[in-house]
């Protein structure tokens, strides 16, 4: 259970499973909340924050764009339903943050962190499952780098937001993408991946 840290509404990771698996149907869309969200634990437990609210903001990031993919409407619905549903406003406004195009400053460590994780956790994703292993251990820096230079490989990820996410967060790039890789092996098997 999860306090968040403005209000005592008490928010568990299964409420939040609940809310994403309600909106969103798509198995890589799942799975890529899912890498958000270990890497966001990863980055909280890193930084001496909240792990478990971390983990949700990650997890719920998202939750909208399978219904809602423009950027008109992404992340803005989701923040209407999450407004609808009681969720406290510190939660909506940290989701809000990771769109460049919100208008919601990223300006404190969780919002930093998300916008940081969130582009980069589904390039290594798909970096690992292109490999013959499929395994996150054989995902190493230079092969993120040299997959970045591919356009169209992963064409979806902005390769922009990845290089901005790290500057943002004061960090090396290979240094953020090697801890990023580490924290996603926990997740592995649910991102149908090998540690």
């Amino acid at each position: 259970m999860v306090n968040t840290p403005t209000t005592a509404r008490t928010i568990t990771r299964d409420e939040a499973w609940q809310l994403l698996t309600e909106h969103t149907k798509s198995p890589a869309l799942l799975r890529h909340a899912l890498a958000v969200e270990a890497a966001m634990r990863a980055q909280a437990r890193r930084a001496g924050e909240d792990e478990a609210y971390w983990g949700i903001v990650g997890l719920l990031h998202d939750f909208d764009f399978e219904q809602h993919p423009t950027a008109e409407e992404h992340p803005f619905a989701g923040a209407k339903i999450l407004r609808e549903r009681g969720y406290p406003e510190a939660l909506v406004q940290d989701i809000l943050s990771h769109a460049t195009y919100s208008g919601v400053p990223r300006n404190t460590p969780v919002r930093k962190a998300l916008y940081a994780v969130d582009e980069l956790s589904g390039f290594i994703t798909a970096v690992a499952l292109v490999r013959p292993t499929k395994s996150l251990s054989d995902v190493e820096p230079s092969s993120v780098r040299k997959k970045m230079k591919d356009k169209a490989f992963a064409r979806a990820v902005n390769r922009e937001d990845i290089g901005n996410g790290a500057a943002e967060l004061g960090v090396d790039l290979d240094e953020h993408i090697r801890f990023v890789t580490e924290s996603l092996k926990p997740a592995a098997a649910e991102l149908g991946l090998k540690a």
